[in-house]
């Protein structure tokens, strides 16, 4: 099967819709960008593009290795060697299946420390825009593709899945606009700005909710659904933000704070903990979790945001 990333068009396409959205922004006086933050971002996405390029291949080599390797045991147990990527109906199941693998590392990338350190990176702009889609942090690559392995394991060829990863990536691009209103019964099925605008948000009942990639009902199924009426207005970021614009700022604050807790701790296990369980964990709960927060959060306490 031949290979063309539908991703090389994301930052053409990507550069005209942000300069669009810039444009309406200024004529209707929303500050939806500020310089700095936008020239912050572009710093990152550009940095994250050229991982991505060099860590694809070895992504692809990966996945054909699981491929070829359980290509007999698919034969002994499923029936077949490979699907084919001619037939729609397993370029169907491959993007629900692309789409629960997205939602998985997504989660936990916001639930598990050291993903979250990573991960942190795309939420640290106080401002939600089309430009917050390249900021992206850097380490991700390395270990994102392990969550997609059971799809080539199960017989789906590598490029497929690296295609409907990329598929996922554009669609999700649209995701971080301000400009799109709520889209009715759209939102029953599938992710939308303003579901993913309350992803972004810090606000304490926002945190760790619609995790999903091109589809919300995995949200719904595994209860991490919130609806995008809800009346809180929305805080952008995280409470614990970069010192500054510089790109390593952005990359390394969540770990040098990862790593400051990690020193301190008094007990290997609490070493441990800092490292694998959910950010905002700490010994003798002097810390509080999203969840935590979320428990003990009074119904007429809005705006309450959670240490990132």
């Amino acid at each position: 099967m031949e290979f063309s990333d539908p991703k090389v068009y994301l930052i053409p396409l990507g550069a005209a819709f942000i300069l669009l959205e810039v444009v309406l922004s200024a004529r209707h006086d929303e500050h939806l960008y500020d310089w700095r933050d936008s020239a912050a971002s572009a710093s990152m996405g550009l940095v994250a593009t050229l991982i991505g390029i060099v860590t694809k291949a070895g992504t692809l080599a990966v996945f054909y290795v699981v491929f070829t390797a359980l290509s007999s045991l698919r034969l002994r147990w499923l029936g077949y060697d490979a699907l084919s990527a001619t037939s729609v109906g397993a370029w169907v199941l491959l993007l629900f299946g692309d789409d629960l693998s997205f939602y998985w590392h997504h989660r936990l990338s916001h639930t598990v420390r050291v993903p979250w350190a990573a991960h942190v990176v795309h939420h640290s702009s106080r401002h939600f825009n089309l430009g917050t889609a390249f900021r992206n942090g850097w380490v991700v690559f390395f270990y994102k593709p392990l969550f997609w392995l059971w799809l080539p394991a199960l017989g789906f060829p590598p490029v497929m899945v690296v295609l409907a990863m990329s598929l996922s990536s554009l669609y999700q691009f649209f995701l971080h606009s301000q400009k799109i209103p709520h889209l009715g019964w759209v939102e029953k099925v599938f992710n939308t700005p303003q579901l993913h605008q309350v992803h972004h948000a810090c606000n304490c009942a926002f945190l760790d909710k619609n995790h999903g990639g091109i589809l919300i009902v995995w949200d719904r199924l595994f209860g991490t659904y919130l609806d995008s009426r809800h009346p809180e207005p929305r805080q952008f970021g995280v409470l614990s933000p970069p010192a500054s614009h510089h790109p390593w700022a952005i990359f390394a604050h969540e770990f040098e704070h990862l790593g400051h807790d990690v020193r301190q701790a008094t007990s290997w296990s609490d070493k441990l903990k800092y490292v694998f369980y959910p950010p905002g964990w700490a010994p003798n709960n002097a810390g509080q979790t999203a969840r935590q927060l979320q428990q003990h959060l009074a119904p007429s306490s809005p705006g309450v945001a959670a240490k990132a």
